[in-house]
Parts: structure tokens; C-alpha cells; sequence
């Protein structure tokens, strides 16, 4: 799950509404495939590495995922998938297995985290823009947290 929120870039909403069929098709994970995304209504496109692909296709075979629609079904059966905050503690629970302090990582930052890699090793904004599915370049601005030093030593990269 966790791979996957950092491939996909999804809000957390997102992310616990996938179907198998957004992922899976023919006895394959997809190397890329589309979402809706249900905050703006807008589609947004994402990569699914070797790795997550792997996790995925040994998830989407085991014994709980039998007839799941969804692909992280809900142990209730009154919900059809986890719940954001199942998710959240999900998070919060693994973060702490691995000695790390549960309050500085949140389901959002799971969807910045391969952005802000992306956008600190190229300085693309618009590239980041796209990958998040933001329809305005100050979202995207303020989910990396660029302020004007980070602008400025883009700029001092560069020379002409």
C-alpha cells in the first residue's frame, strides 16, 4: 500500500478507493494507468514501479483479495474498502515500527514524498504540477514547501 501511495501520488482519498482493475488487468499489475482523481474531477496519470508492481501482483493473489473488488478491501462488511483513516493508522503504525516519529509523516506527505525528489533533483515545476493533478501551479507550490531561497538556488544553477 505504502509503495504504491508514493508511486501514485494519490490523496489518501484516492488511494483507498482503488479498484483491482485500475492496477491489474490481464494477470498483470500495469506499468501505468489513470485515475480519476475525487477532489477535482480530473484524471492523473501515474507510472507503478518494478517493485510496487511486484508487491501488488503477490497482494492482488493472496487469499484475502478472493472476488475483492477494491483493492484494499475493508474487514467490515458494511464498507467496501478502508476507511482514510484505517489508512492513517496504517501509517502511523508502520512509521513507528521503523523508529521514526509517527508525527511528522501523514498520508499527505506519502504523496509528496516521490514529488519533492522529482522536483529537488530537476527544479521542474510543471513537471511536478502534472504529477500531482493540480490545476494551479500555487497548490503545487505550496504542497513542495518551496519558499524563495528554493527559488533563488534554482536560479543560481543556472547560467548564461
Amino acid at each position: 500500500m505504502f509503495n504504491l501511495a508514493i508511486d501514485s501520488k494519490l490523496r489518501g482519498c484516492d488511494l483507498v478507493c482503488l479498484k483491482v482493475a485500475d492496477v491489474f488487468v490481464a494477470g498483470q499489475v500495469k506499468e501505468r494507468t489513470s485515475i480519476l482523481q475525487s477532489k477535482t474531477n480530473t484524471p492523473v496519470r501515474f507510472e507503478i514501479t518494478e517493485g510496487t508492481r511486484s508487491s501488488l501482483h503477490q497482494w492482488i493473489s493472496s487469499s484475502e483479495m478472493i472476488r475483492s473488488e477494491f483493492l484494499w478491501p475493508s474487514r467490515f462488511h458494511d464498507r467496501l474498502h478502508i476507511s482514510t483513516r484505517q489508512y492513517a493508522r496504517f501509517l502511523k503504525d508502520w512509521v513507528t515500527s521503523i523508529g521514526l516519529e509517527p508525527s511528522g509523516y501523514g498520508t499527505h506527505s506519502m504523496r509528496r514524498t516521490k514529488v519533492a525528489l522529482i522536483y529537488k533533483k530537476t527544479g521542474n515545476l510543471r513537471a511536478v504540477q502534472l504529477l500531482l493533478g493540480h490545476t494551479k501551479m500555487d497548490n503545487t507550490v505550496r504542497d513542495l514547501g518551496i519558499e524563495l531561497d528554493d527559488a533563488l538556488e534554482i536560479s543560481e544553477r543556472i547560467e548564461i
